[in-house]
């Protein structure tokens, strides 16, 4: 049980002092809460010598006033100093987090793992914050109480002491077997929690496709078998709670007779005078209440050392390295961009196999291939969403490795299928794309992405503020403003999955047009699904089943007569049957 308090002193690390500060107030507060049991101690010793007096009662009463005002004030101190703490603790393991999650290659966010931070965020850290850290001073206070309650007790009589020495053992040796039952229940509860969400996040996000295909049913199921897996970990928890916690209560019921058995014998055969007896039974019960209390908060212990363990398992992913020193040439006699033999997985799995091939400064590379052929995982390595398991990427001639990451993606911009916008203003979300621009060129940006005239349409122009993800948009609109938020950074290398290939007839040649003004002067990588983008293109790459299957132009590949060649004529056959219905 000490260790786990510890463990959570290490997590508070600069705010350590805080903590005990209020522990020591909380056990002050401790003290003055059993001062009414010592002023009624004495005054009944006077009672019994028949010294009491008028002043005797009257100082006994401003005593027992002062003592309530003393123990609120304290009490409210510890809080401040502890409960202020925790949430300024977790702030800062929040920002922590955040900072961590950044440095995370984006393979971490692709396997599953979006519900488990989540939790870690939503759950596990709100639960410390709010159920522990406001009592973490009590828990530190209940245990020094407990050492000196014991000391007193040898003060009073040896077998006194030894008595409770011997009732307090057994109470840590119930507690501790408690401790080791609950971890596990309590690992289990978290893991049931984290699911839990894992399952409202896959429901909420694919609630369209749900009820476009009727999987209502189905999929309400597996999210209700969620629940109830949730809660029966939580009535596991608290059945395996139940017996030891009786335990707890047993132990101390038992022991605070004993000890009053002890001092009745004690008494009888002159060993303790009356007044001392009848002191005695003022504290009988009060004598093994520290450690009932601190045992009485045990599950918020294991709870909270499961939640430290999916924090820190978090915080343990490791991060790609970004210790480069190498500058950027403005220019070179090397190629722009060289994949020299590399190889990549995910896990275990190769998706990359020996990869080579250069780009030239101002030129445009097609990646075209089957599906899961490893397009847009080339597409991803170039910017280190992940690093090469093998080989080296290399951009003006340095390794992106030695590259700081903040400078190669000054020079990278990325235009996906898959658009993300914020939950903030229209403006905004095309200034991230360079946050000293000045308004003028924001606007400037959005009229050759060629949405400035459906943003001022909008009911607050470029203040207003869209949905989450763009929801308040059409996708065409949402690709626009990407595209806006691209050409304002105005990066040398443009990262480009075919951006017209899933939007209406309307928008695709809005975003064509905008997609020219983006390029211009560009170093193009682009994963090609349309025939007159990759016939425009420099060189093609053919890639298939991780490997450079052929390359060339659109020319020479088709004079080859082979997999490219049989891809365009498979597409043109489709359009040409498309064109005929």
């Amino acid at each position: 049980m000490i260790s786990l308090i510890f463990r959570v002193l290490r997590v508070a690390d600069g705010y350590q002092g805080r903590i005990r500060g209020a522990a020591v107030l909380s056990f002050l507060k401790s003290f003055c809460a059993k001062a009414p049991f010592v002023v009624a101690f004495f005054m009944i010793s006077a009672f019994l010598d028949g010294t009491v007096t008028k002043t005797t009662c009257v100082f006994s009463g401003i005593a027992l006033v002062a003592c309530i005002i003393v123990q609120s004030l304290l009490q409210n101190a510890a809080d401040r100093l502890q409960s202020a703490a925790g949430f300024e603790i977790f702030a800062d393991k929040r920002k922590q987090l955040g900072s961590h999650l950044r440095k995370l290659p984006m393979g971490y966010f692709t396997e599953g793992n979006i519900g488990k931070i989540s939790s870690v965020l939503a759950t596990d850290m709100l639960f410390i914050e709010e159920n522990l850290m406001m009592v973490l001073g009590d828990l530190m206070s209940y245990l020094f109480s407990a050492v000196i309650f014991v000391i007193m007790m040898f003060g009073f009589n040896p077998w006194m002491g030894l008595l409770s020495l011997v009732i307090t053992l057994i109470m840590y040796a119930i507690g501790e077997a408690m401790k080791s039952s609950q971890l596990k229940y309590s690992d289990e509860r978290q893991a049931a929690s984290q699911k839990l969400t894992e399952s409202v996040l896959d429901f909420t996000e694919g609630i369209g496709i749900i009820k476009t295909y009727n999987l209502l049913g189905e999929k309400s199921k597996t999210l209700t078998d969620s629940f109830v897996y949730s809660c029966e970990r939580n009535l596991e928890f608290e059945e395996g709670h139940a017996p030891w916690a009786r335990a707890v209560n047993l132990t101390y019921g038992l022991g605070s007779t004993a000890m009053l058995a002890l001092s009745w014998f004690l008494y009888q055969n002159g060993a303790m005078n009356i007044a001392t007896f009848i002191g005695f039974l003022f504290f009988t019960f009060e004598l093994f209440g520290p450690l009932k209390a601190f045992y009485g908060q045990i599950t918020r212990l294991t709870v909270m050392n499961a939640c430290l363990d999916r924090i820190e398992a978090v915080f343990e992913e490791k991060e790609l390295c970004d210790n480069g020193k190498d500058i950027l040439p403005d220019s070179t006699d090397v190629p722009e961009i060289e994949f020299r033999n590399v190889t990549f997985a995910y896990d275990k799995r190769n998706v990359l196999n020996h990869v080579s091939f250069t780009v030239q400064k101002n030129t445009m590379t097609a990646l075209v291939g089957p599906s899961g052929g490893g397009k847009s995982t080339i597409a991803s390595l170039l910017p280190r969403f992940w690093d090469v398991k093998d080989g080296s990427i290399l951009l003006r001639g340095k390794d992106i490795r030695t590259v700081p990451l903040a400078s190669l993606m000054e020079n990278i911009s990325m235009v996906f299928q898959r658009v993300y916008l914020f939950q903030d203003t229209v403006y905004n979300n095309i200034a991230m794309g360079r946050m000293d621009a000045s308004e003028e060129e924001v606007y400037e940006a959005a009229r050759k992405a060629r949405c400035y005239d459906f943003i001022m349409a909008l009911p607050e122009g470029f203040q207003t503020v869209i949905g989450e993800g763009g929801a308040s948009l059409s996708g065409g609109e949402q690709q626009r403003i990407s595209i806006a938020r691209c050409i304002l950074k105005d990066a040398p290398i443009v990262i480009l999955d075919e951006a017209t290939a899933s939007v209406d007839a309307d928008n695709e040649s809005q975003i064509q047009a905008a997609i020219s003004e983006l390029v211009q002067g560009k170093t193009l990588l682009v994963i090609a699904h349309r025939l007159h983008t990759i016939a425009k293109a420099d060189q093609i790459l053919v890639i298939k089943d991780g490997k450079i299957a052929e390359q060339g132009n659109h020319e020479s590949l088709i004079a080859a007569e082979g997999l490219y060649h049989n891809m365009v004529l498979k597409k043109a056959t489709v359009k040409g049957f498309q064109n005929k219905v």
